[in-house]
């Protein structure tokens, strides 16, 4: 969302005002990619990790405020429910040892934080979604102490006019209501930034969204939801429906969602922004005093407050990102596919893979995204978020292929090339593709170890299914914290 805003209510004359500010902000932004005022010296690469806090029984703790105030790290921050939170990793370069910086610089903050919040009665856990999580912990009380969530929640109910209904078909059934748009902070992330010039985003882009689908196939850990097993990534489903401001009038027409695939390839940043700003009305129509183009006239950088707050409210699955640091302006792409965890170690291998990835298929002569339709890229998306590593996919020159045997054959040489051009240590790739690798031929992400385990005490047992979910979610918070790769994992 942004920039935190004040409790207010929006008249109609502050959504007229906000549409105008934005497209004001939408001329100013075309015209800095024309005149090429953004700093690309060294390409950046950032990560954002979402968490869930546990008590000592593993159910969710409710106490993302006492556990930031113990925690006193300006790295974290409250996220939309109060069992949440999320840690900002400062931005470097993948050079090098870059990587396993980043690695142990996660791994000293989450030490860290997981033992100052263990005496506010929490625990960090990073999962996907949390398997102990129930439908009475979705009610506006656990929305966190922060205006900015509860005028989300409003804005969000008032545009669909009706209570939000999940319905997700997996290898059970969910079928429940909700008054709040808590669901939707069960929903619990890792994000990718790679900063890019104006030049390079459409390619970048067109990459990230080319292979969300296998991300997702290698990197699912979010099976389970209210109790229920549902896809191998619930969360993409779950965050589809969460965070959907329209009634089924408005799908029936075919008015977009907010949370999106996207419907085509692009050729400019600015085919995302200018999106956006057609397609969807305001939520937060909040107006900050600045003349985006009085400030260019001036020869100064303009910080676009409400085309930024806009596109916060969309959620694509690849967001284009513009930002200002120091009075210079930057553009990133924010990958959002991936959930968090299992373990640190399997977060920056997922990290290496798409990096890498996405650096070599952005530098092909012939594109994947000239060689295969958009809709085949977003039927792979939904494909393995449903099956993960069991899914079948599309890719151009071999037709529907298991996702494993993809990545396997064609991918991951590709993600060595990709990590060699960052200039990545030769030992540094081996070892965190090394990890991907082994998750497809052994076909074990965080989802099947999840089942798994889960079914060792459930299946056949007298043990009554929240048990036998606390049971697993224990076990997994051990192996966590072990650090050792997912596939390594015992199913015990």
């Amino acid at each position: 969302m942004g920039e935190d805003v004040g409790r207010q209510e929006f008249t109609r004359a502050d959504r007229t005002q906000y549409r105008a500010k934005v497209r004001r902000c939408l001329d100013a932004f075309e015209r800095m990619l024309r005149e090429a005022q953004f700093e690309f010296d060294r390409p950046l690469t950032g990560l954002e990790i979402e968490l869930n806090l546990v008590d000592d029984h593993h159910d969710p703790a409710m106490r993302n405020a006492e556990a930031l105030a113990a925690i006193a790290d300006p790295a974290f921050q409250t996220e939309l429910g109060q069992w949440n939170l999320e840690i900002n990793l400062a931005p470097r370069e993948l050079d090098g040892s870059g990587v396993t910086a980043f690695e142990d610089d996660v791994r000293a903050s989450l030490n860290a934080a997981e033992q100052k919040a263990g005496a506010v009665g929490a625990h960090l856990a990073m999962i996907g979604i949390l398997p102990t999580l129930r439908q009475e912990h979705l009610s506006g009380q656990a929305l966190s102490v922060n205006p900015r969530y509860e005028l989300l929640n409003d804005q969000i109910l008032a545009a669909r006019g009706e209570d939000l209904h999940l319905a997700i078909d997996g290898a059970e059934r969910l079928r429940v209501s909700c008054d709040t748009i808590l669901p939707e902070a069960a929903c619990t992330s890792t994000q990718f930034h790679l900063q890019v010039s104006p030049e390079q985003f459409p390619a970048v882009w067109n990459a990230a969204q080319a292979v969300a689908g296998v991300q997702i196939a290698v990197g699912a850990n979010s099976p389970f939801l209210l109790g229920k097993q549902l896809w191998a990534e619930t969360r993409v489903a779950l965050f589809e429906q969460a965070t959907d401001t329209r009634s089924e009038e408005l799908k029936a027409q075919g008015v977009r969602p907010r949370v999106w695939f996207g419907e085509r390839w692009i050729t400019s940043i600015f085919d995302l922004f200018e999106e956006n700003v057609r397609y969807f009305p305001s939520l937060l129509p909040i107006v900050a005093d600045e003349d985006p183009i009085a400030v260019l006239d001036r020869g100064d950088t303009p910080e676009l407050a409400e085309l930024r707050l806009h596109n916060g409210t969309i959620y694509r699955w690849n967001r284009p990102v513009y930002d200002v640091v120091r009075d210079r302006a930057h553009l990133r792409v924010e990958n959002r596919v991936l959930p968090a965890g299992p373990t640190v170690a399997d977060t920056l291998a997922n990290g290496a893979f798409y990096y890498g990835l996405v650096r070599r298929l952005a530098a092909e002569d012939r594109p994947v995204w000239t060689q295969m339709s958009f809709s085949a890229a977003e039927e792979n998306f939904h494909a393995c978020a449903r099956e993960g590593l069991d899914a079948q996919v599309y890719w151009p020159g071999l037709g529907h292929v298991p996702v494993a045997e993809l990545v396997l054959r064609r991918l991951l040489p590709l993600a060595y090339d990709g990590l060699r051009e960052w200039g990545v240590d030769t030992a540094e790739q081996e070892r965190l593709l090394g990890i991907v690798e082994r998750r497809c031929a052994e076909h074990r992400n965080g989802a099947d170890w999840q089942v798994a385990a889960f079914r060792r005490r459930f299946d056949g047992t007298s043990a009554e299914r929240h048990d036998a979910l606390r049971g697993m979610l224990g076990s997994y918070v051990e192996h966590m914290h072990s650090n050792e790769p997912v596939h390594t994992w015992a199913v015990d």
